[in-house]
């Protein structure tokens, strides 16, 4: 398994710009495959559950400089465990849990990089800001400075043909460049985290500057 990972995240690598941020996409994976990947060069891993997630950093307190990222549906009771497990939230999909976070941050002695969850399409299967409605909440988003708001994060619907995948990663890209405009004291929008596993070059092209990849890296999830 460990020379499998090493081969396809050198290969990955020499596909992506410099300037594009790899996570690996951890989770199901056990942390046997996260120290292979550690060991090819990676320092920063995904995770979607705070549970797994835990278990997972007990297990490899000797590699301390990687840098965690949450990706999943976060549920405003997981809010104070996953500022205690993670540097970067993905999926901040609304005001409230936005608000939540900031509450809570300076209690933990944390600044927590994160991202806004879009929805360019419609998708009732995922979570996430309308475009209408994230403009809606700027003033109040712009009033959370005990987060580190940095970008924002989509998943396109499934189904979609390259060329709609490709306009989701366009309108993301072209939105985070309409909200910096408005020159928001705490809204920075320098980061654009899209692409997994079978899209990440279209994002790329975009200008995604983080791509979370799992199965391409780690193989097919049992």
């Amino acid at each position: 398994m460990t020379s499998a990972i090493s081969e396809r995240i050198t290969t990955i690598r020499e596909s992506l710009p410099p300037s594009v941020r790899l996570i690996a996409v951890s989770k199901t994976f056990p942390a046997e495959a996260i120290r292979a990947a550690y060991n090819a060069g990676i320092r920063d891993f995904g995770e979607n559950r705070i549970q797994e997630a835990a278990s997972k950093q007990a297990e490899l307190q000797d590699l301390p400089d990687i840098t965690w990222h949450f990706i999943g549906r976060l549920q405003s009771n997981k809010a104070k465990k996953a500022l205690e497990l993670f540097d970067w939230i993905h999926s901040v999909d609304n005001l409230k849990l936005a608000q939540r976070l900031n509450q809570l941050a300076p209690q933990l002695g944390v600044s927590p990089q994160v991202c806004l969850q879009v929805k360019i399409l419609p998708d009732p299967n995922k979570s996430g800001w309308s475009v209408a409605a994230l403009l809606a909440d700027l003033s109040d988003l712009n009033q959370c400075k005990d987060l580190q708001i940095q970008g924002l994060m989509t998943i396109p619907p499934l189904g979609l043909n390259e060329t709609e995948t490709m306009n989701v990663f366009n309108d993301t890209a072209k939105l985070a460049r309409e909200i910096q405009q408005q020159n928001w004291s705490h809204l920075k929008m320098q980061e654009l985290s899209m692409g997994m596993s079978g899209d990440y070059r279209l994002a790329v092209l975009a200008g995604s500057t983080m791509v979370r990849l799992g199965t391409i890296l780690f193989g097919q999830r049992t």
